[in-house]
């Protein structure tokens, strides 16, 4: 198996299952960090990107790695918006449950079934099932389209 750590590194840890996989459809990996695509069921324009050391917190990392993490963020938040006009972006580092530090990075939209709320919460009693089915597949279709974007924007930035 390949672990996206190495295991003789410190930075590994044998439990983690970020250390372990990839953690989604890898979009672009450099020697620091990674994008994926999470496959989040109703929720198609959700993605991480990975500090691929194994470190628990954003104050683990020096200012320097903390600003190069950033830009990636800021990349990957910059194109979705450009490419998918979202109502809003969620950025979350939350890592309550899988102690290796990553952002969350959620293009919303006023149709999807838990907006105005965090994709965590109980979804809207309101949604129109059959309505937002439609604009996920839609969406869904523009994801390969938009990865090629996201690794041009990535590449270009300098990741």
């Amino acid at each position: 198996m390949t672990h996206v750590c190495e295991a003789a590194s410190p930075a590994f840890q044998s439990d983690c299952p970020l250390c372990q996989h990839d953690g989604g459809e890898l979009v672009l990996r450099n020697a620091q960090l990674r994008v994926i695509h999470a496959h989040e069921a109703g929720f198609p324009a959700f993605y991480r990107v990975i500090w691929n050391a194994h470190v628990a917190e954003w104050s683990d990392l020096s200012a320097q790695d903390r600003a190069y993490c950033m830009d990636a963020v800021v990349v990957v938040e910059r194109v979705l918006r450009e490419c998918l006009q979202p109502q809003k972006i969620n950025l979350a580092s939350l890592g309550n449950m899988v102690a290796h530090l990553h952002w969350h990075v959620i293009a919303r939209f006023d149709w999807d079934s838990h907006f105005p709320a965090p994709v965590w919460a109980q979804s809207r009693a309101d949604a129109q099932e059959s309505q937002n089915n439609v604009r996920l597949q839609a969406l869904e279709q523009q994801l390969p389209a938009l990865h090629d974007r996201l690794r041009q924007a990535l590449q270009a930035a300098g990741f």
